[in-house]
């Protein structure tokens, strides 16, 4: 009876193993991308409403508006700002990271040692952002590749369906940041601003200018900020979004364009009657103390 048991205990012993083995031989041969997930937004959150919603703290919204708008300075179709947004939400949540896996650095985790810069000059928005488009548009076919397979080939990453996650996401952020929505960009800006009065105003003016290009802009008498011409509704509202999706890290109280107008305080668009402004997107900042 003893050797009965023996043998059976054997026999289980040995079962165990066989199964414990090939369970470490199905983890190790499958991908397991990180459960990446969009931070709370905080109390100065922005909500995006285009075909969908999305909502997004200052930071990742003002991080999404200038990838968007690099992708339209670069002449790229709105399908690469798709590709980049779900890149970027995946790589980093939208948040300029430091650091990262091994020597990455920024929105992309790009990484200096594979020729994408220096880490100072990847962790600059706007460069990383363009760097990316410019390897996107390497890319023969890209264009009638999935998003995760598109954003693949450019990243080379360990989890190659990890960015379709944020697909959806991201083009409810492209439709809303490239003028294809009206009002659809809302944020609420809570305390004290980032900055104020004529400094503020200028900072925007330099902002806009390093995100879309050449850029007219002006001066109004009646408030300090800016007004941009917008030769069409499309990109009116591609200025209007980016100025609210940046009114937090720019001190931006008010935005109006068409019969819309945003306020920080109020954190929405409401109509105010009548087209205003004469075709402009006008911005008013908070005042100098």
């Amino acid at each position: 009876m003893g050797v009965t048991v023996r043998i059976r205990a054997g026999a289980v012993a040995a079962i165990g193993l066989v199964l414990v083995a090939a369970i470490g031989l199905y983890v190790g041969n499958r991908d397991f991308a990180p459960d990446l997930k969009l931070p709370r937004p905080s109390s100065r959150a922005c909500v995006v409403q285009a075909d969908g919603e999305v909502s997004l703290n200052a930071e990742q919204m003002a991080h999404a508006a200038t990838i968007a708008a690099i992708g339209v300075q670069r002449g790229m179709p709105e399908r690469a700002v798709v590709v980049a947004l779900a890149t970027a939400l995946q790589e980093s949540k939208l948040e300029n990271l430091s650091g990262g896996d091994r020597d990455s650095v920024g929105l992309f985790q790009q990484r200096p040692s594979q020729g994408w810069g220096t880490a100072k000059q990847i962790g600059d928005p706007r460069y990383a952002a363009t760097k990316f488009y410019a390897a996107l548009k390497k890319v023969r076919g890209w264009e009638r590749l999935r998003v995760t397979e598109a954003a693949q080939r450019v990243q080379r990453s360990a989890y190659p369906e990890a960015y379709q996650k944020w697909a959806d996401e991201s083009a409810v952020l492209t439709n809303a940041l490239l003028g294809n929505a009206t009002g659809a960009v809302a944020c609420t800006v809570d305390g004290e601003p980032a900055m104020r009065g004529p400094a503020a105003a200028e900072a925007l003016v330099t902002g806009m200018r390093l995100d879309w290009g050449r850029l007219e802009t002006t001066s109004p008498t009646e408030l300090t900020g800016l007004a941009v011409p917008a030769a069409s509704a499309k990109a009116g509202w591609r200025y209007a979004h980016w100025l609210v999706s940046h009114a937090t890290d720019h001190g931006v109280k008010r935005v109006r364009f068409g019969e819309l107008e945003w306020t920080a305080s109020a954190g929405s668009w409401a109509k105010i009657g009548g087209t205003v402004n004469g075709g402009q997107v006008v911005a008013e900042v908070f005042s100098a103390p």
